[in-house]
């Protein structure tokens, strides 16, 4: 049985910041992940995607992003039960919980946070009767290392953040980067796509809209990409080597579906007024996997989210004591192991 003070689920960004503000509570971590190593979709599908929303850094890869948030929480020693899905969670008669994964490890702890993401998901394809003919043979759902595409032709499909961010970023890579999107407007970020019309204008990016993909064409590898003007019907063959259309992600909860949480529109519902519980007192939802009113799914905001919810968990675990949260020093900080390490430091008044 592994013991902790909250147990997190989902090991993505938002799970792993969780660890450093309940670190600086002195609070112990351990997080259950269904992927082999942590960092999320992050690690898992865009490791050199750039992301730009990120306070303090103008740009930095999702997988840079990763690194970095493992060695900030580094002297707080958390756990990590990685390739095993959380599957059933009981509720004992003290108020903590037993967390069961699929192959059976328990886990044992008064706070469970809920951080996974969009929780188990696929990639959403476009509706094109030979698309599975050029899966690996130049058809891509996501991209993971962008010097694949160094000096080809390639044509992205979408028209959010991913498409935007990728077509921006490949810019500089590939040879030719052509984005297709069925409206005018774009559900990007406004920079994004202001980025977008600057590589248009200055011939960087070949901009298609309002269109859609309707064909592909080549005999063993993709060679053609048939593009349709949705304002004239025509239909223009382009010459590619790679195809990627980004239509984002189907999530599934999975078994925390079945947990008895409040769901709404495949998310679960929490008290965003105070700190990010769920209808069962002891089980937080935080980033991406939650909704509220005024939701949005941006990393900074699970952040956010994270912070509030280590002090709930806090007077939970401790509801005899009452502390203080002054500021956070750029002294160091001490580990679990008793040794001092560089890295931030909240100063917190504890009073028994």
């Amino acid at each position: 049985m592994i013991k902790t003070d909250i147990l997190i689920i989902g090991a993505g960004p938002t799970g792993l910041f969780a660890v450093f503000e309940a670190g600086l509570l002195q609070l112990k971590c351990h997080l259950i992940d269904a992927l082999p190593q942590p960092g999320g979709q992050c690690s898992e599908i865009y490791p050199k995607k750039p992301i730009y929303d990120i306070p303090g850094y103008p740009e930095v890869l999702a997988g840079d992003l990763v690194d970095n948030l493992m060695e900030q929480i580094k002297p707080f020693q958390p756990g990590f039960t990685l390739g095993e899905r959380a599957e059933t969670i009981e509720k004992l008669e003290d108020d903590t919980f037993i967390v069961t994964t699929n192959k059976g490890t328990k886990h044992h702890a008064p706070v469970v946070a809920i951080a996974g993401g969009l929780g188990s998901f696929e990639p959403r394809k476009p509706l094109l009767d030979n698309l599975s003919k050029y899966e690996d043979n130049g058809v891509a759902y996501m991209i993971k290392e962008p010097e694949v595409y160094r000096d080809k032709k390639v044509l992205i499909a979408g028209g959010g953040d991913s498409a935007l961010d990728w077509s921006i970023f490949l810019a500089d890579v590939a040879s030719e980067v052509t984005l297709v999107h069925r409206r005018n407007e774009f559900r990007g970020a406004l920079d994004s796509v202001e980025k977008v019309q600057q590589l248009k204008n200055e011939g960087k990016i070949n901009l298609i809209t309002p269109a859609e993909v309707v064909g592909l064409k080549g005999e063993e590898t993709l060679e053609m990409v048939s593009v349709k003007d949705t304002s004239t019907d025509e239909v223009t063959d382009i010459e590619v080597d790679n195809f990627i259309p980004l239509f984002g992600l189907s999530p599934k909860l999975g078994p925390i579906g079945d947990w008895g949480l409040e769901i709404e529109k495949n998310a679960i519902k929490v008290d965003n007024t105070l700190d990010y519980q769920t209808n069962i007192p002891g089980i937080y939802a935080i980033g991406d996997v939650n909704t509220y009113p005024g939701k949005l799914k941006l990393i900074l905001c699970g952040f956010h989210e994270a912070t509030l919810m280590c002090q709930s968990a806090y007077q939970r675990i401790f509801p005899d004591k009452k502390y203080v949260m002054k500021y956070t020093t750029v002294g160091g900080v001490t580990g679990f192991d008793g040794s001092k390490k560089e890295a931030p430091k909240a100063v917190v008044k504890a009073i028994d």
